[in-house]
C-alpha cells in the first residue's frame, strides 16, 4: 500500500487526522523551517545568498529522507495511531536517522553546505514542529469531543485514580458517547489542584451537592475500583440526596483482562453494597481434570448448574453433558453457551433423578468421566411442607446417581451450609447426601466429595431476588428477623471455588468453601429500599419452621482445617450405609417423615442397624411410628419406577 490509498489517518479517539500524504507533507515542510532557523541562528541573521542556498539544498535532501524513511517504516502508512507515544517514537527515529544522514553527507563534502551543527540543530527544531503539529490536532480534536456533545449528560467522576483517568480517557475518545465529564471529586487533599485530561478537581465527598449545583451534572460515576462498601454507600447516599443518579465502575475481577470502557459503566448493584469482598480464583493451574474429559452436570438448568456449565466449557471438556427434568431451563443454558438453542445435540439429557432407569441409562450410554451433581430441592419452607419430596429428589435422587457413578474419576456432590448441624428437612437432606457421597467413596476408585457453601446472590428464588422483586412491586420488603444473618456468595465465586475445591478434595471429605463475614438480611432489605423510587416498607414476618438465625458452616464436631488452599476448609464426613436410606418411608405422615430424617443423621459411622423392639429407641432408624403398624417391612419405601429398591435386611 502506497502512501495515497488511504484517505484518513485513524486517532486515538477514533476521528481522522489528515490524509498520510497530507501528514508527510506536513512534516516534510518542517524540515526546511528547521533548517533555515538552524542557520539563521548560526550566522545570527546575517546570511548571505550562498548560506541560503545550502541552507534549502540540505532541507530538500532532508525532505526526501524523511519521505523513504517514513515510507519504510510504515510512518505514513496507518501503522502507528495519530499523536499516540508509538508514532511519537517512529517520527523521532526518523528525525534522528535523517539528521545523522545530513551531518555525513555534510561531512564528506570538501566544501561544507552548511555549519556542522545545522543538521543537529535543524532536525531537533523539525521534530519539535511534527510533535507539535501532532499535539495542536489531538487537542482540538479531544476539545471538539468535550464540546460537541449537545445531547451528552453532565457528569461528575469520584476518585482521580488509574481507573478514573482509564474512564476519562474513554470518555473523551468516545465520539457518539452520551456522558460530558463536567468535574472530578477525590477526598485526597494533596489532589484538590488536579486536573484529569483537563477536567477540574471541585473537591471531596462532602462537596459533591455543592459540584452538582454548581455544573448542572445529573450523574455521579464512581470511579474506583474495589472500593469498600461503606465508601460505596455513603457516596450514593450523598448523591441520591442531591438529586443525582449514581453509577459505577466494575471492580478488576469484573473487567478480566479488558481495559475500562464507557460500556463498562453500571448502575449499583446490591453485591457492590453488602461489604463482603469478592473472592478471586485462579483455575487455570488446578481445573486440568476437566480437560479432555466427559462431564456431566446434574441440574444443568438451575443458577449452580448453568454457571458450572459456562465455566466449565473454558477448560475445553471432550464432552459437557447437561442434565435437567426442566427442559426450559435446558433451552437457556445451551443458548448462554452455543448462542444457538436447538435442543437437537445429545450433550442435553431431559431426564428426572427419581427416574432410577433413566439415570442409569444415562451412565451406560454416555460414560461421564467427572459428575458435578447440582440437582436438588433447595426451598427450604417447600420442604419443610413437603419433607417426603425431599427424601425423593434429594436423598434417593442422590443415592441413584451415586449408584450410577462407580466408574467415574471424580464425583462432587453440591451441598449447603444448612448441612451443618441441621434443623431444617433441607438441612438433613443435604447432610445425608454428604455422608452417602463418603460413603460411595470408600466403594469407589474415584474421588467422590461434597463441596458446602452458604446463599448463593442473584439465584432462582434467592433472598435476593424475592427482595427485588418486593421492592419492584412498591413493597412491603418481608424479612424473618431484624438480626438474622446469611452467608453470601455471588454464583461465580461459588462455582469457581467448587471446581478449584474438586480439584484438592480428597475422597470423602466436604469441602467448605470461605463464605467471608455474614450479612445481615436487614441489611440487604434496607439497601434495596434506598434504591427504589418510591418508599418502601420493610416488614418484619418472624422465622419460619426450619430456619436459623444464624447459619454456621461447620457443625459443632468439625473443624477448620484448610491444608491445602486458603479459601477451602476440609471436613471429615462419616459415611451412612446406602441401605439404611433405602428404608426411608416418603408415604409416612409429615412429622414422621421428618422424625425418620432426623434420626438417620445421627446414626454413627460404626453403629450397626438395629432390630426392630431394640431398648435404644433413640437409634432407630424407623421404629414404631405413631400410627404405624410397627412392622419393619411395612415402612420401607414402596418401589414403583422411579424409586430406589428395599434394602437387603429390614431395620427399625
Amino acid at each position: 500500500m502506497d502512501a495515497t490509498a488511504t484517505a484518513t489517518y485513524p486517532t486515538p479517539g477514533g476521528a481522522t487526522a489528515p490524509a498520510p500524504a497530507v501528514a508527510l507533507i506536513l512534516d516534510a515542510a518542517a524540515w526546511p523551517a528547521g533548517m533555515l532557523v538552524a542557520v539563521w541562528s548560526r550566522y545570527e541573521f546575517q546570511v548571505n545568498a550562498a548560506s541560503t542556498a545550502g541552507a534549502i539544498a540540505v532541507a530538500l535532501l532532508a525532505v526526501s529522507l524523511q519521505a523513504i524513511i517514513g515510507h519504510a517504516r510504515y510512518l505514513y502508512r496507518g501503522r502507528h495511531l495519530q499523536g499516540t507515544f508509538e508514532e511519537v517514537g517512529a517520527v523521532a527515529f526518523a528525525v534522528l536517522v535523517n539528521a545523522g544522514v545530513l551531518l555525513a553527507a555534510d561531512l564528506s563534502l570538501p566544501v561544507r553546505l552548511v555549519p556542522v551543527s545545522t543538521p543537529l540543530i535543524g532536525g531537533v527544531l523539525a521534530l519539535v514542529l511534527m510533535l507539535a503539529r501532532r499535539w495542536a490536532y489531538r487537542a482540538w480534536h479531544e476539545r471538539r469531543l468535550r464540546y460537541g456533545r449537545g445531547a451528552a449528560t453532565p457528569v461528575l467522576l469520584f476518585g482521580a485514580g488509574d481507573a478514573s483517568h482509564d474512564l476519562m480517557r474513554a470518555i473523551l475518545h468516545d465520539e457518539r458517547g452520551t456522558y460530558l465529564p463536567v468535574g472530578v471529586l477525590d477526598d485526597d487533599p494533596e489532589k484538590c489542584f488536579l486536573r484529569v485530561h483537563g477536567v477540574p478537581m471541585l473537591g471531596g465527598r462532602n462537596d459533591i451537592p455543592a459540584a452538582i449545583a454548581r455544573t448542572g451534572a445529573r450523574t455521579v460515576i464512581f470511579a474506583v475500583a474495589n472500593a469498600d462498601a461503606d465508601i460505596i454507600r455513603d457516596v450514593q447516599r450523598i448523591c441520591l440526596g442531591a438529586g443525582a443518579a449514581f453509577k459505577l465502575v466494575p471492580s478488576v475481577s469484573e473487567l478480566l483482562d479488558d481495559r475500562l470502557s464507557v460500556a463498562d459503566v453500571r448502575d449499583v448493584r446490591i453485591t457492590d453494597l453488602l461489604g463482603r469482598r469478592q473472592i478471586e480464583t485462579d483455575l487455570v493451574p488446578v481445573a486440568g481434570y476437566l480437560t479432555g474429559k466427559r462431564v456431566l452436570v446434574t441440574g444443568a438448568g438451575g443458577s449452580i448448574g448453568s454457571e458450572l456449565c459456562r465455566q466449565i466449557q473454558r477448560f475445553h471438556p471432550k464432552e459437557l453433558l447437561m442434565l435437567d427434568r426442566d427442559e426450559s431451563a435446558l433451552h437457556a443454558v445451551q443458548l448462554s453457551l452455543r448462542g444457538r438453542a436447538l435442543l437437537d445435540t445429545s450433550d442435553l439429557i431431559l431426564a428426572d433423578l427419581r427416574d432410577r432407569d433413566a439415570i442409569q441409562e444415562v451412565f451406560a450410554t454416555h460414560r461421564p468421566e467427572v459428575v458435578f451433581h447440582a440437582a436438588a430441592l433447595k426451598h427450604l419452607p417447600l420442604l419443610e411442607s413437603h419433607p417426603a419430596e425431599a427424601i425423593k429428589t434429594n436423598v434417593w435422587g442422590t443415592l441413584t446417581v451415586l449408584d450410577s457413578a462407580g466408574a467415574v474419576e471424580r464425583f462432587v456432590n453440591i451441598s449447603t451450609d444448612k448441612a451443618a448441624n441441621p434443623i431444617s428437612v433441607l438441612g438433613y437432606s443435604k447432610r445425608v447426601t454428604e455422608r452417602l457421597t463418603a460413603h460411595a467413596a470408600t466403594r469407589n476408585p474415584g474421588t467422590f466429595l461434597s463441596v458446602r457453601f452458604g446463599n448463593v446472590l442473584g439465584s432462582r428464588g434467592s433472598v435476593l431476588t424475592a427482595f427485588s422483586a418486593q421492592a419492584a412491586a412498591g413493597g412491603p420488603i418481608t424479612v424473618t428477623h431484624p438480626d438474622v444473618t446469611r452467608y453470601f456468595m455471588t454464583v461465580q465465586e461459588a462455582v469457581a471455588l467448587v471446581i478449584q475445591a474438586a480439584a484438592i478434595g480428597r475422597p470423602g471429605e466436604a469441602l467448605v468453601l470461605d463464605m467471608g463475614s455474614p450479612v445481615r438480611i436487614a441489611d440487604v432489605a434496607r439497601h434495596l429500599a434506598e434504591q427504589a423510587p418510591t418508599p418502601v416498607e420493610i416488614v418484619y414476618t418472624g422465622l419460619r419452621s426450619g430456619e436459623k438465625l444464624h447459619e454456621a458452616l461447620f457443625a459443632d464436631d468439625e473443624r477448620d482445617v484448610r491444608p491445602l488452599h486458603p479459601l477451602v476448609s476440609h471436613v471429615a464426613v462419616p459415611p451412612l450405609d446406602p441401605d439404611l436410606v433405602r428404608l426411608l418411608d416418603a408415604t409416612a405422615r409429615r412429622d414422621d417423615v421428618v422424625r425418620q430424617l432426623t434420626q438417620l443423621c445421627r446414626v454413627t459411622a460404626d453403629e450397626p442397624p438395629l432390630e426392630c423392639g431394640a431398648p435404644e429407641a433413640d437409634r432407630c432408624l424407623v421404629g414404631e411410628l405413631p400410627g404405624s403398624a410397627g412392622v419393619a417391612g411395612r415402612l420401607a419405601p414402596p418401589t414403583p419406577a422411579g424409586t430406589p429398591p428395599t434394602g437387603p435386611a429390614p431395620i427399625c
